[in-house]
């Protein structure tokens, strides 16, 4: 496949609908992790124009920052930090409208607005978190939620 993406105007719906199977391409025979978990963050940060995405990987009682794209970000969170910590240590999606109210949000940058946390799980285990920022007010919402668990769970784990 191609490494260009159709970039797909419409509703939000629309536009993941269009990327999902472009990412499946993207991932298809390529075992690599640190190689998917980029052109994923790559291919979001493309179609949308998100101000973050990428991942944040867990090593030891830590995420480590992995592939993203956008400006620098912290390097390193404790589990139930913030709002990727807090996604790694509920097991579920955290969808945050304003991370101005957010307590304990970590600002990592003052653009950020809004923010929506998705852990990843190979099996039973989170191995890591795709972390999106905003630089728009409740930016986030169910059709992100959606989609966004849905591409997570294309990452292959092998």
């Amino acid at each position: 496949m191609a490494e260009d993406l159709n970039i797909q105007k419409g509703t939000k719906q629309e536009q993941y609908e269009s990327l999902i199977p472009q990412i499946e391409g993207l991932l298809h025979g390529e075992p690599n992790l640190i190689a998917n978990l980029a052109n994923i963050s790559a291919a979001l940060k493309e179609q949308f124009n998100f101000w973050w995405v990428g991942f944040y990987w867990v090593q030891d009682t830590e995420l480590v920052l992995g592939p993203f794209q956008g400006p620098v970000a912290c390097t390193r969170i404790k589990k139930g930090r913030g709002v990727c910590g807090g996604a790694w240590e509920n097991g579920t999606t955290l969808i945050v409208e304003d991370v101005e109210k957010f307590p304990g949000h970590i600002a990592c940058s003052s653009a950020s607005k809004s923010e929506i946390v998705v852990p990843v799980y190979f099996g039973e285990t989170i191995v890591g978190v795709l972390d999106v920022d905003s630089e728009h007010l409740a930016h986030f919402d169910e059709t992100d939620k959606l989609f966004l668990e849905k591409i997570v769970g294309l990452i292959p784990n092998n």
